[in-house]
């Protein structure tokens, strides 16, 4: 079901609901990304669990004409989302830069009693700056989004076995947005210390990480008190869209240890 709710800042924010259970898992994508990201997971999960799909503003059919592109904003954004759904036992689950928007939006949801990050934050002690990332990013996306979408990103974003049909997707979708606008739904990734942000989180964290680039977890639970994660091989950026029914088997692994725990 299609719903809608109002964040702080009176942005519109898309997201839908289905299944059932005790436990609320939201979804919340990545760079560029939308509600649809989620199908596979929506449909393999939704007999257990209560499964929403969000889209943060300036993301899917959520408003776009935010004027603070801040961190906090898409903490807000989560927020409203689970303030809408009213449920007593949350799960979040973050994917690239919504990894570190989760951390923060769980520090004002009470209901969230644990966290699954998806290839995100996997070094809490390496981050860019806004400098670096004007340099290295912005820079090309502003001169030629074409051709960083189609030649400059795949090198981060993709392994050797993507399938063909997830990069083509991706850049299509990429390629809906205007440069500018791009730049401005990511830049509140560099412009936040998250590390100030997880020593304040208290609740389990469990990350789904891909072997293309290593996690330092000596690193992360300097910050991250309960911190642990798992891998999944031979896939890029996007798990849950590279190799759908492993990444689901593996997630159901997760919220099983983190809901017998008795955190959801």
């Amino acid at each position: 079901m299609e719903k809608y709710t109002i964040s702080s800042d009176g942005q519109k924010i898309h997201y839908q609901e289905s299944g059932s259970g005790n436990t609320t898992i939201i979804f919340i994508h990545g760079w560029l990304g939308n509600t649809e990201w989620w199908a596979d997971q929506q449909e393999y999960f939704k007999n257990g669990y209560h499964i929403i799909q969000m889209d943060l503003a300036g993301h899917g059919k959520s408003d776009s004409s935010r004027q603070e592109w801040i961190s906090s904003r898409y903490a807000d954004d989560i927020k409203a989302v689970a303030d809408a759904v009213n449920s007593q036992k949350i799960i979040l689950v973050g994917h690239s830069m919504s990894g570190a928007y989760v951390l923060e939006a769980s520090l004002q949801i009470p209901q969230v009693k644990a966290l699954v990050l998806i290839d995100t934050l996997k070094n809490l002690d390496e981050s860019f700056t806004e400098e670096q990332a004007e340099q290295i990013m912005f820079t090309h996306y502003r001169n030629d989004f074409k051709y960083a979408v189609e030649h400059f990103l795949p090198q981060y974003l993709f392994a050797e076995k993507t399938p063909d049909k997830v990069k083509s997707r991706l850049q299509h979708e990429f390629l809906q947005n205007e440069p500018e606008k791009a730049i401005n739904v990511l830049r509140p990734l560099y412009t936040t210390d998250f590390r100030k942000i997880a020593e304040q989180v208290r609740i389990p964290v469990i990350a789904i990480n891909s072997d293309a680039s290593p996690t330092d977890l000596e690193a992360n639970r300097k910050y991250l008190k309960d911190y642990d994660y798992t891998t999944i091989t031979e896939v890029g950026h996007y798990p849950m869209l590279e190799k759908p029914e492993e990444f689901n088997s593996i997630l159901d692994g997760v919220l099983k240890k983190l809901t017998s725990a008795g955190n959801a």
